[in-house]
């Protein structure tokens, strides 16, 4: 009896693969109070401008925007770019405070999706690309799309 929005991408962060090099991914779960979770369900979230911070031992995501409900009531939040706690065990936490105090190492929020029910959030541990570097892995991403090409149009010579 799995739910019709089970493991459904409800947000993404397209620009963090092309902004870091994406090394480690944690799946955490996020605190959310009264209808943020409607809103979400309804697709109604952003995390292009997010990060995650850790402090005081607790992981919490910035600037992760989730716009009010319409039919919400008074227990809808007020502020949709709060920050919202990060459901991790202490261990993860450990390792990406470790990790993260690097340098040149950040943490960036890469999705948003429902599980069994729950929200999850894909955390990566990022670092940081250089422009030669953007231009290095657009350059390798056309040479792979030029070869499938060809390899495409080899096969229907063949045929």
């Amino acid at each position: 009896m799995s739910k019709k929005s089970d493991n459904k991408v409800l947000a993404q962060n397209k620009k963090a693969s092309h902004d870091y090099f994406i090394e480690d991914t944690y799946e955490c779960g996020l605190v959310l109070t009264g209808t943020e979770i409607k809103s979400l369900r309804n697709g109604k979230a952003n995390i292009g401008d997010a990060f995650a911070l850790i402090r005081n031992g607790e992981a919490f995501i910035h600037n992760m925007h989730i716009s009010p409900f319409e039919q919400g009531n008074r227990f809808n939040p007020s502020d949709p770019t709060r920050a919202r706690k990060l459901l991790l065990k202490k261990v993860e936490i450990n390792k990406l405070l470790g990790l993260a105090k690097q340098e040149g190492y950040t943490i960036v929020p890469l999705k948003i999706y429902i599980r069994n029910g729950f929200a999850k959030l894909l955390i990566g541990l990022g670092k940081g690309k250089k422009q030669y570097d953007k231009r290095d892995t657009a350059a390798k991403r056309d040479a792979q799309r030029d070869i499938q090409r060809a390899l495409r149009e080899k096969q229907k010579v063949a045929r």
